[in-house]
């Protein structure tokens, strides 16, 4: 009899890094399936994934919401959460903390409510992967809101990995990442920020999506790793 094919549900998978991870996972021959709260986001996905995946919407700082998509997709394998935030960057002095609180609702606080809302039908020995950022992992000045966001996700990840097992759960930390997390840039300045950041980081570039997407595809595969955070910034981490 044919084995089944694991089924991955990837949230905030309409772009950027989440899309590249779709993306990734089809091609290794997993069902995917991959929520985001933009419909337009969601329809460009469905094209740029060839009509693969399934494709559906979620507001995930919702937590009803989200316990009723999870209940809706069913038992699956594997969670990966790449929900991203886009604020807490700026000196601390001027920082504007609605602005971090905003970003803890939308990346902290939502990705840990998916992880929550799935655990009934998720497979017992699966895996969750958490998406945060290596600015958890720095101390690069103007980043304390950002370092206060996604260090809660990767403080949170051996301790699941402890509570929830067999279940594993791991995390990435990715650099910086050529994603639509830098739109709000103008596109010189963000030319010229990346050119910077290349120049800093010891791999001479900044990160791609597909970087990122091999590394959460990597913790999926590999039964034998758990409550690992994952760094994978090309060692922009050891400029600091």
């Amino acid at each position: 009899m044919a084995k089944t094919r694991e089924h991955a549900v990837i949230v905030g998978g309409s772009s950027g890094i989440g899309l590249a991870a779709a993306r990734r996972l089809l091609d290794d021959g997993l069902k995917v399936t991959v929520a985001g709260r933009s419909e337009g986001r969601l329809g460009s996905a469905r094209e740029a994934l060839s009509s693969r995946a399934d494709a559906l919407a979620l507001d995930a700082t919702d937590p009803e919401q989200t316990r009723r998509f999870f209940q809706a997709v069913g038992p699956f394998d594997h969670l990966v959460l790449a929900l991203s935030g886009g604020g807490g960057f700026g000196p601390f002095a001027s920082l504007d903390l609605e602005d971090v609180r905003r970003a803890f609702a939308q990346k902290t606080l939502a990705q840990l409510s998916c992880a929550q809302a799935a655990l009934p039908t998720l497979r017992k020995d699966g895996s969750i992967t958490f998406i945060s950022a290596v600015s958890a992992q720095m101390a690069a000045p103007g980043t304390a809101g950002l370092a206060a966001v996604n260090g809660a996700l990767v403080a949170a990840t051996p301790v699941l990995a402890a509570e929830l097992r067999p279940l594993r759960v791991n995390a990435v930390t990715p650099g910086v990442v050529d994603t639509p997390w830098w739109d709000f840039m103008d596109a010189g300045p963000r030319s010229d920020a990346f050119a910077s950041f290349a120049a800093r980081t010891p791999v001479g570039r900044v990160g791609r999506s597909e970087d990122i997407a091999d590394a959460i595809a990597f913790l999926i595969s590999n039964g034998f790793v758990t409550g690992h955070v994952l760094t994978c910034d090309g060692g922009l981490r050891l400029t600091a």
